[in-house]
């Protein structure tokens, strides 16, 4: 598979872990965004549609309004 590079703002402390991630966590979470960009774009679901998905797939993995507001509030 050919790929490019492309840029994407990301907090300091998601740049830091993603640096730090061993190389097979960095290609799932490359896989993961690659994934999400492209279903983004899918014309066939909404944007209302995809969030739902999103959010969905991130409770089951464990995400909690508490999480997610503390990851919000980040500001490292």
């Amino acid at each position: 598979m050919t790929t490019e590079t492309i840029t994407i703002r990301v907090t300091p402390r998601i740049a830091q872990l993603f640096r730090i991630a061993p190389q097979e966590v960095q290609q799932k979470i490359e896989l993961l965004i690659n994934h999400q960009i492209d279903a983004a774009f899918d014309s066939s679901e909404t944007l209302t549609a995809l969030m739902t998905r999103i959010s969905h797939i991130a409770q089951a993995r464990g995400m909690t309004p508490e999480i997610l507001q503390d990851i919000l509030n980040d500001n490292d």
